[in-house]
């Protein structure tokens, strides 16, 4: 199993919205960056997420995982943007801030940490246990 983030504005998809989703889950659909696309075609059924909150709460919030690999987006015509499905795993007991995030030295090579843009991204199993232990919930 690999461990992602993904990165959602509460105006445009809460995690209020994705945990209404069910197990049906939605397509993370949207992306129109060439990494962040790629990130996805590597994803597995299976994978776990952060669901990140940008803007204002520049927070972890939950977890997501992948229910359905990389396929053509939905949203647009253009065969060169896929996306994968995910649903919502859990809430975090407590979310974790980018700030949270920058001052803890087990993060300092964290891509969250240094590419606060990059809207889908990887997380290294150490760091997924850091942050799930900072949030006060269950990393599995």
């Amino acid at each position: 199993m690999r461990y992602w983030l993904f990165k959602s504005e509460a105006s445009t998809w809460s995690w209020d919205q994705q945990v209404a989703k069910g197990d049906e889950g939605e397509e993370w659909d949207g992306v129109r960056n060439y990494q962040a696309r790629n990130f996805m075609r590597e994803m597995k059924v299976g994978d776990r997420g952060f669901f990140y909150l940008s803007q204002k709460e520049k927070a972890v919030v939950g977890i997501v995982e992948v229910i359905a690999e990389a396929h053509p987006d939905s949203t647009t015509d253009d065969d060169r943007w896929e996306c994968v499905d995910i649903k919502a795993v859990r809430p975090f007991e407590q979310p974790v801030t980018l700030d949270d995030c920058k001052a803890d030295p087990r993060l300092k090579d964290m891509v969250l940490v240094n590419n606060t843009r990059l809207s889908v991204q990887p997380v290294t199993e150490a760091e997924w246990r850091a942050v799930c232990e900072m949030g006060a919930t269950k990393p599995d």
